[in-house]
């Protein structure tokens, strides 16, 4: 079956020039022009990746992304923006927003689509990744969630797929550190191009994801190496 991917931007040549290269690509792509028709689109069908542009009349991209990695519905939907502001600022405030992945206008059919299956491969489930147990926090690989033991009742912990990923790497390799660059390899994958910089972003929200269950200090900063997952805290 194919991939359904939902297309954000207001500009209709734009969305079909998109659409011409997933179809090309064996994607199945579906249209909207503005937040309302996303949320309508998505409520129909939830889609298996967004394309969203960070400029829409009414509600921005940005604001759009932060609003889906709140929502049950679409907290594991990966998200590539699509814009013209490529300052590294304008970057990282996307990624902290929850966005996976950046394509900067004007862009390539093949640049596109290749930075799509990287992000669907990154994304994806992955069952044979298995359970893992590390103090009060628990994976359960089957069912792609996480548990944190220190509550009264159990209950899955939000979060988003690149965190996800993260997280399991350093609990099935704890107390030893990685370098930014070790972890790009190991999470993100060394044949995909992401900055550096990235792996802080994420790190922030795996920090921030973990706080309300007062586990983030399991995610160590060692100044001047990396980072640590340790449950000596």
């Amino acid at each position: 079956m194919q991939k359904r991917i939902l297309i954000v931007d207001d500009e209709p040549a734009i969305r079909d020039m998109v659409a011409f290269a997933l179809r090309k690509g064996e994607f199945d792509p579906v249209h909207a022009g503005d937040a309302r028709e996303a949320q309508t689109a998505i409520a129909d069908w939830v889609p298996d990746l967004i394309l969203l542009d960070w400029m829409l009349p009414g509600t921005s991209g940005l604001e759009l992304a932060r609003r889906w990695r709140k929502d049950a519905l679409t907290r594991d939907i990966p998200i590539i923006m699509l814009t013209a502001r490529g300052e590294e600022n304008d970057r990282v405030g996307g990624l902290e927003a929850g966005v996976d992945d950046y394509v900067v206008k004007p862009f390539s059919a093949r640049e596109l689509l290749a930075r799509i299956r990287a992000v669907m491969r990154r994304s994806r489930d992955d069952d044979e990744d298995g359970s893992v147990a590390v103090g009060a926090l628990r994976i359960d690989g089957a069912a792609h969630r996480v548990f944190a033991n220190n509550t009264d009742i159990p209950a899955p912990v939000p979060i988003g797929p690149t965190e996800y990923r993260l997280l399991h790497f350093f609990m099935t390799h704890p107390e030893r550190v990685y370098t930014r660059s070790q972890l790009l390899d190991h999470v993100w994958g060394g044949s995909v191009y992401v900055e550096e910089r990235t792996v802080d972003v994420h790190i922030r929200r795996l920090r921030k994801t973990l706080e309300p269950h007062h586990l983030d200090d399991m995610v160590q900063t060692v100044r001047g190496a990396g980072y640590r997952f340790s449950a000596s805290v």
